[in-house]
């Protein structure tokens, strides 16, 4: 065998991720906010490119408005036209206006009724002001307090959404303020500045003391001196190291602290377990007396510190909406008051083409034909978006008729199937959206549930439905009757539900309901409550 240099050709296939591909593929999973992030980096970046908003077109003779044309190759309507499901009013879309008046030569198909036009506004949310009449998204998205939102004036004796927010003062700022003013010692203080460091969101001490003092060269009588001069600070409660000893804070602040609470106190175990009985004894007290001291005790706060937060709350804003049409049927669009639009001022390129170089013609090129994919590519996700969307609500319609009960089993791969795509493209399109309808707020994700099998053959249903039914089941049991798994497991077999009790309970821990023996000590102390109320 001889061994040399030598050139051989070869034939092959080979999947290549250009970077208009991984850019389009980036683009599916952001949300409608992290889009207009994105495109402020593109703008930042590309000279050609321009973000506008969405209440009209550029100035003539200025930037180019590149539209999200309906060219695909299914024909459908622009994907920022929304979509009609089962009996939608049958509505000219832009484009097809726009065709017939370049075909005739005039603007007649132009001359039409505008605020019957359906999708003549950029979203639904520029629509609150139509009126409920058909209890659609309008009903349930209005804001009395936006006059924009209402179609009427703002209501200035109503605090906007903003004012419902958590304050952005931390509770570690909050404690440090008042340790500057009761700490004049500097060892005290540079002692309570490390020990409300340590002091987590709920307001409790997360180390011990003793672990503390150590590590500062500290006595610990000293620490604990600090350490009480902290438990003074508002809120009441904070800086505690137990439940026990928060409510004992929060009971002394209010002057009740006798021996009965605090015997009361350090017996919570034996509360937890609704043994009154054996808390009398304890106690000292009467019935009377113990019932007065729980519903005290039910006065206070066992986590002080919720009530300052360190980030604000963050409202979602869907991506999708959802709306019963007049003629029957959904009505699907996106959300295009939050989408941006790109325009590319191509007036700006021929200009710089005239007197440019030709390394600046060719930066030119690239930057035009970058701008031209990012524009396609918007376009190809809102289509993608409206899609996935489209058929989602195509599969769980009766869930928008009838709510949680009607969700029925889905997965990506009935979406991928039924409209051509694969389930990577369904999920990434699903993540982190939201849709808005008249039930309320929910992400993409919440409609695919898995399956529970029917008991006679039937249909399977969705795990939703089943949990809602557990739940329905629980709030509905008396006092005197609690429900136990197994009792939720006959009852959901009757009803024709394939359940096994450890499902039954891994749905209920999901919804965070307490097991039987727990909700029946809860439900022996109400009774209790109510009686001695009476």
């Amino acid at each position: 065998m001889v061994l040399g240099p030598r050139l051989d050709l070869r034939q092959g296939q080979q999947l290549v991720m250009t970077p208009q591909l991984q850019q389009a593929i980036k683009l599916l999973a952001l949300t409608n906010l992290e889009l207009e992030s994105f495109i402020a980096a593109e703008v930042e970046k590309n000279p050609l490119l321009e973000a506008s908003d969405n209440d009209g077109d550029g100035p003539d003779g200025g930037p180019d408005d590149i539209p999200l044309e309906a060219d695909g190759a299914d024909g459908g309507d622009s994907a920022l036209d929304g979509d009609l499901l089962d009996g939608g009013a049958d509505v000219p879309t832009a484009d097809a206006l726009l065709d017939g008046a370049m075909a005739n030569g005039n603007d007649s198909p132009l001359d039409i009724d505008i605020d019957s036009e359906i999708y003549h506004h950029d979203s639904a949310s520029d629509r609150m002001s139509d009126g409920a009449a058909d209890g659609g998204l309008e009903s349930s998205l209005s804001l009395s307090s936006q006059g924009s939102m209402s179609g009427g004036q703002p209501d200035e004796d109503l605090p906007g959404i903003d004012g419902l927010l958590i304050d952005n003062r931390s509770l570690t700022d909050h404690l440090h303020d008042q340790a500057r003013a009761a700490f004049r010692d500097p060892q005290s203080l540079a002692i309570a500045t490390y020990l409300i460091d340590l002091v987590d969101d709920a307001g409790y001490l997360s180390e011990p003391v003793e672990e503390v003092a150590a590590r500062l060269g500290a006595s610990l009588a000293q620490a604990l001196g600090v350490l009480k001069v902290l438990q003074t600070f508002e809120p009441a409660g904070v800086c505690a190291r137990s439940l026990g000893e928060c409510l004992k804070i929060q009971a002394r602040e209010a002057d009740r602290l006798d021996p009965a609470m605090e015997a009361l106190l350090d017996n919570l175990d034996v509360l937890a377990k609704g043994d009154l009985a054996a808390l009398r004894r304890i106690c000292g007290v009467d019935q009377e007396d113990l019932a007065d001291m729980i519903q005290e005790l039910r006065g206070y706060n066992p986590k002080p510190g919720l009530a300052f937060g360190s980030e604000s709350a963050q409202t979602v804003v869907p991506d999708i909406f959802v709306r019963r049409m007049s003629a029957g049927g959904w009505g699907v669009e996106l959300n295009t008051a939050t989408l941006p639009r790109v325009l590319v001022n191509r007036t700006y390129y021929a200009e710089l083409s005239t007197r440019a170089s030709k390394a600046e013609r060719l930066f030119l090129s690239e930057c035009l034909q970058s701008a031209n994919w990012l524009v396609k590519a918007l376009d190809q996700r809102a289509r993608t978006i409206l899609k996935v969307a489209t058929e989602l609500v195509r599969q769980q319609e009766e869930f928008f008729e009838q709510g949680v009960k009607a969700l029925k089993p889905l997965n990506l791969k009935h979406i991928a199937e039924a409209i051509g795509m694969h389930e990577s493209t369904v999920s990434r399109v699903t993540a982190n959206k939201f849709l808005a309808c008249q039930r309320g707020v929910f992400e993409l994700k919440y409609f695919f549930t898995s399956a529970i099998q029917s008991a006679d053959g039937g249909d399977a249903h969705s795990a939703e439905a089943v949990k809602q039914r557990i739940k329905e089941l629980i709030d509905q049991e008396k006092p005197d009757a609690i429900l136990s798994d197994d009792k939720l497991v006959e009852i959901l077999v009757a009803e024709k539900f394939d359940i096994a009790r450890r499902t039954v309970a891994k749905y209920r821990e999901a919804l965070k309901i307490p097991s039987s023996v727990q909700r029946r000590r809860l439900k022996m102390l109400e009774a209790g409550q109510r009686m001695n109320g009476r």
